[in-house]
C-alpha cells in the first residue's frame, strides 16, 4: 500500500477527490496533509475525514526558500510518503525539493499542457481563440509545469465564456482525472490517463 502526502494552500478540493478514492482496493493511502498556509480550508477538510495535518508556514521564512522547503521536507519525511501530490499548492518548488522527491511527485495543472504553463491559464485559453481547454496531471520536474504528462482531461470552451466559467467547467475533470492518474501511478503504471 503506498503512503501520499498531499500539499495544499487553499481549499483542498483536489485533496478531497485524491483522499476520497483512496479506499477499497486503491493501491493507496492518504497519510497526511500538508499547507504552507494555517487557514487554508483544506485543513480542517482532511482533519474532518481522519487525516494527519501538518502545517508549513512559507512567511516566517521570507526569501529563504531553502530554508522553508529542509522545514518541509523534515515534516513529509517523517510520515514516510511513497508519493507526494501537488493539489494547489501554490509555492514554486526549488530543483533541490524536487530533486529529493524525484519520480515521486505528482501535479494538476488547469490547462492541457504544454499550453498555458503558469497562472491564469482559463484567461489565457480564451483568449487565444481556442475552442477546448482543460486539465493536465504530470511527474513534477524542475521545469515549471514541465515534467512528464500522466493524464489530460478536455472540455469545450464555448462561446462567452468567461474564465470563472470555464474554470467552473474544467474542476469537476480535476476531480475525476487526478484519482485516476495517482491509482495508476501508485501501481508503478506511467501510461498516461485520457479522459473524455
Amino acid at each position: 500500500m503506498k503512503r501520499v502526502a498531499i500539499l495544499i494552500s487553499g481549499s483542498g478540493s483536489n485533496m478531497v477527490a485524491l483522499a476520497d478514492s483512496m479506499t477499497g482496493d486503491h493501491p493507496a493511502r492518504p497519510v497526511l496533509v500538508l499547507s504552507n498556509v494555517a487557514t487554508a480550508g483544506g485543513i480542517a477538510k482532511a482533519q474532518a475525514m481522519g487525516i494527519a495535518t501538518a502545517v508549513v508556514e512559507h512567511k516566517p521564512f521570507g526569501r529563504d526558500r531553502e530554508a522553508f522547503e529542509a522545514a518541509l521536507i523534515e515534516t513529509l519525511d517523517a510520515a514516510r510518503p511513497d508519493i507526494i501530490c501537488l493539489a494547489g499548492f501554490m509555492r514554486i518548488l526549488t530543483p533541490t525539493f524536487i530533486n529529493h522527491y524525484a519520480g515521486r511527485m505528482l501535479n494538476i495543472h488547469p490547462s492541457l499542457l504544454p499550453k498555458y504553463k503558469g497562472l491564469d491559464t482559463h484567461a489565457r485559453a480564451i483568449e487565444a481563440g481556442d475552442d477546448e481547454a482543460g486539465c493536465s496531471v504530470h511527474e513534477v520536474t524542475a521545469e515549471l509545469d514541465g515534467g512528464p504528462i500522466l493524464g489530460q482531461a478536455r472540455v469545450p470552451i464555448l462561446p462567452g465564456d468567461t474564465p470563472d466559467d470555464l474554470a467552473a467547467r474544467v474542476l469537476p475533470m480535476e476531480h475525476r482525472l487526478y484519482p485516476a492518474v495517482l491509482a495508476r501511478f501508485a501501481t508503478g503504471d506511467r501510461t498516461p490517463v485520457v479522459l473524455p
